[in-house]
């Protein structure tokens, strides 16, 4: 059973800043600095001489980590009208070739699957963009055959979302498959990160007011559109490493087919008793459900949004677009980012995350 928070240390700015003695916070709000590093880096390494050619298919490696979330965020943003096929797998298929791009990324650099499949890419002449340590055997694997982007700022493993997001961007605005403003990117996430800062109390502060709407409750993280869903994968990533929560992720259209957890969503979310104790679930053992329906993409008189409203009209919507101007991409990045800082917030909060929290590691 996940341990229950302690919501008082999110305003205690004292005792906050000791349950993160790690400075996990601290590394997540670094998100805008690493989109500016990684497009320094990416020029250094040549990603431009990727320009001007229009590949036969984008192949998106997912490795362990944060691999997953990206490949399936960069398809997601390329969707539907991408020009080439987009192949998202976790070993580069034995067809690619000389006309195809390879875009990966990995916190660990003796991934020996990795390297294996970067070498055999590389042997076939695909265009590879890699995201990783620039020592170890991925590196080498991809020397004098990939664009390797090596972090320029030093993130624990697992804090690395941005500069992996952002080496995919660069490599699909290069081949003209998706633009994006970088500068704009790691700005918004600054201002993000600002407006979440620990400093900051709960009711004005979105990763905050975020922590605390799921704390104690299951996270059902649908999507309005592909985008958004895409950006559930991340969340319930980090929900998971930070604070043992398990979420459950899809489109709302697929979320609808899941009939007994969306009668649930209705149930949690219909406020139709009055005198009914909105934290009341069927299930001693389970936590009651909190709806977030996510959405990225803009979609004026959108049917499914319009069907998610009238049927879970108590649901927390949860759409950058409207708080801020900006591409897909950034929206996306801000939503990831907010999602990261609540897990963080929640996770120290309940002591499953950070240096000092009530829970210590178990021991053998």
């Amino acid at each position: 059973m996940t341990p229950v928070p302690d919501d008082t240390l999110l305003d205690d700015v004292v005792r906050l800043g000791e349950a993160d003695s790690e400075g996990l916070l601290r590394a997540a709000a670094m998100a805008g600095a690493q989109v500016r590093a990684t497009t320094e880096a990416a020029q250094e390494a040549g990603i431009d001489r990727l320009a001007g050619t229009r590949p036969r298919a984008v192949v998106l490696v997912t490795r362990p980590g944060l691999g997953p979330a990206v490949s399936h965020l960069l398809a997601a943003l390329l969707s539907p009208a991408c020009p080439v096929p987009l192949v998202v797998t976790d070993q580069v298929p034995g067809w690619v070739g000389p006309l195809d791009v390879v875009i990966a990324h990995t916190d660990d650099p003796g991934d020996v699957v990795l390297a294996e499949t970067i070498d055999r890419a590389g042997r076939f002449g695909a265009g590879i963009v890699l995201t990783a340590p620039e020592e170890g055997p991925v590196a080498a694997a991809a020397a004098g055959k990939a664009v390797l982007i090596a972090p320029r700022i030093a993130v624990r493993p697992g804090f690395g979302f941005a500069k992996a997001l952002t080496s995919g961007l660069l490599a699909l605005r290069a081949i003209d498959l998706l633009k994006v403003d970088t500068a704009n990117l790691a700005d918004e996430l600054d201002r993000e990160a600002e407006r979440s800062h620990p400093q900051h109390e709960s009711f004005v502060n979105p990763a905050k007011t975020l922590a605390l709407r799921l704390a104690e409750h299951t996270p059902l993280l649908w999507g309005l559109d592909h985008v958004a869903t895409a950006v559930g994968r991340h969340a319930a990533q980090v929900l998971a490493t930070h604070t043992g929560i398990v979420s459950d992720v899809a489109g709302y259209p697929q979320a609808m087919s899941r009939t007994a957890l969306h009668r649930a969503a209705v149930r949690a979310t219909s406020g139709r008793d009055i005198f009914a104790d909105p934290d009341d679930f069927d299930g001693a053992e389970s936590a009651p459900p909190r709806v977030l329906l996510l959405a990225v993409r803009s979609q004026p008189g959108d049917p499914a949004r319009r069907l998610a409203a009238e049927t879970l009209p108590g649901a927390d919507v949860l759409a950058p677009a409207e708080e801020i101007t900006a591409d897909e991409p950034t929206n996306a990045a801000v939503l990831a980012l907010r999602f990261e800082l609540a897990a963080l917030y929640l996770g120290l909060a309940a002591g499953t995350t950070g240096g000092s929290g009530r829970y210590a590691p178990v021991t053998a």
